[in-house]
């Protein structure tokens, strides 16, 4: 059958036309001004503003090591009542690998091979993230972790917490020591500017930190480390501190929580508040706040506002809303509300810096080292400079937190590191240091079972064989999108249970 001519004409121009549409397609197609790669310090800063203490640490984290406590529950339950609240447990493990790993892992993979510091910081910061989780949750996905895009890996391999700890001290010992001022500029890093130096101690300062964690499952790995972090040069002031500064745009994610619908849950534990009083410590008087005869959040003004060492008061673990009033009323409160805050207006401000690794805690490892005989040195007069730094790093948060050198000076005289004791003083002044860090602190308590804190005594929860909770269970999510391999964690690790032990945890 002949088709008409002019069908035919029809067909071909058609043809000619979808074939010319083709052309130039893409780049029609295409937004110009749409970013097609990131520049890996900006990843870099995303990964350090993630990394800063949020409200779940009080949950979880400062209420196990004794410092603060709410008797309310609700969403925010957990180790208050020691129950395994997988809607907070998780939220560690959501906020690190999507905003913290995620990045770093990108920017390593896209960063200039020649960019020396770039490329050493960016590894130092993922070996912070990566310390930070595996002492949460013990095995974690870390040599597949973050690299879904990357490799189309979409379910990660869990790693035994004991090979991420060797891969981290490489890391750390590879990364720090390839640092140099001579090499290139970072450019405005949010940490420190673009200060290479300073980022080669906090890497040394980091490789200290992890070394200790070993101390009782591989002493002579950790010493080994250790003397090297040392060698290498570790933070020599406050000025070095690991820190993100926080303003009105970029508000301090404790703060805010504590300064909006959560201000009247959270009272400093009263462990925390003995434990300063009988050391007549000045730091109470600048932690502390209490609302004297306050029966409701409304009364909780600035009026009845007190700050002074005398009146605080910590509140007690083991009870919850509904028979805690009782208690405070027989202790001469008010009620509930009437036991010490952490002040709102100065440490638990909205503006409030979040301190990550500080030059206190360095120097409280250095002295441990000291006193354990792995490194020459003083232990007291390392110990006595931790203190003073803490007690120094006071003037950084806003209101009137200034610790006086009088004050200082007249603690450390009253307050000796002690001949047999050693251990125990320099890991309570750890806690002191860490405080609002809660991970480290309880990573710390884990490791060293000071301060000799009591456990939690409500009578309920999910505790079943061990008095205090010893890590943070999986999100619900990997238990369905990554069954497979969390099982293998699991059977290697222990039960998916806050009971079970991270590798290290055997004190």
């Amino acid at each position: 059958m002949k088709l008409p001519k002019l069908y035919l004409a029809g067909l071909v121009l058609s043809l000619l036309l979808i074939s010319s549409c083709d052309e130039g397609f893409d780049e029609l197609n295409t937004n110009p001004s749409r970013l097609t790669s990131i520049e890996p310090v900006f990843q870099l800063n995303r990964a350090i503003t993630s990394s800063a203490p949020v409200y779940g640490n009080l949950t979880y984290e400062t209420t196990i090591v004794r410092q603060m406590f709410t008797p309310f529950t609700g969403v925010g339950t957990g180790a208050n009542l020691n129950i395994d609240n997988r809607s907070q447990t998780q939220g560690n493990w959501q906020r690190t690998y999507r905003n913290v790993i995620k990045g770093l892992v990108d920017g390593l993979a896209s960063a200039d091979p020649s960019k020396t510091n770039l490329n050493s910081i960016l590894r130092i910061w993922k070996a912070w993230a990566f310390l930070f989780m595996t002492d949460t949750y013990g095995d974690v996905p870390y040599f597949e972790a973050g690299r879904a895009f990357l490799d189309d890996i979409a379910f990660p391999a869990y790693d035994a917490q004991e090979a991420v700890y060797d891969d981290l001290l490489n890391e750390l010992s590879t990364a720090s020591a390839a640092l140099n001022s001579n090499n290139d500029a970072i450019g405005q890093e949010a940490m420190y500017s673009g200060d290479v130096d300073t980022w080669k101690r906090l890497g040394y300062s980091l490789m200290l930190r992890a070394a200790m964690r070993l101390v009782n499952v591989n002493p002579s790995k950790a010493q080994a480390f250790v003397s090297e972090a040392i060698a290498g040069g570790l933070m020599t002031s406050n000025a070095d501190n690991a820190v993100v500064r926080h303003n009105n745009d970029f508000q301090n994610p404790v703060g805010t929580n504590l300064n909006g619908g959560q201000a009247p849950f959270y009272y400093l534990d009263q462990e925390f508040v003995n434990w300063m009083k009988e050391h007549n410590d000045p730091r109470l008087s600048r932690i502390a706040v209490r609302y004297i005869g306050a029966r409701s959040e409304g009364e909780q003004t600035e009026a009845v506002a007190d700050r002074t060492f005398d009146a605080q008061r910590g509140i007690p673990q083991g009870f919850d809303v509904t028979n805690i009033n009782p208690v405070a009323e027989a202790e001469g409160l008010a009620s509930l509300y009437d036991y010490s805050q952490l002040d709102r207006t100065r440490l638990g401000s909205s503006l409030a810096p979040s301190f990550l690794v500080t030059y206190s805690q360095t120097l409280l490892l250095h002295a441990e080292a000291v006193a354990r005989g792995w490194v020459n040195g003083d232990a007291a007069a390392l110990y006595e400079a931790a203190i003073r730094a803490n007690m120094e790093q006071f003037a950084s948060w806003p209101g009137n937190t200034e610790i006086s050198q009088s004050e200082i000076d007249a603690y450390v005289a009253a307050n000796p590191l002690e001949t047999g004791q050693e251990i125990e003083q320099i890991n309570e002044q750890y806690w002191m240091s860490s405080f609002l860090n809660g991970p480290e602190a309880w990573a710390n308590f884990r490791r060293t079972g000071f301060p000799a804190v009591s456990p939690n005594p409500w009578p309920g929860g999910d505790l079943k064989t061990e008095d205090f909770i010893r890590r943070l269970t999986y999100p619900d999510s990997e238990l369905t999108i990554n069954r497979d391999n969390l099982q293998v964690a699991i059977s290697r690790q222990g039960p998916d249970l806050l009971d079970t032990r991270v590798w290290w945890d055997v004190n």
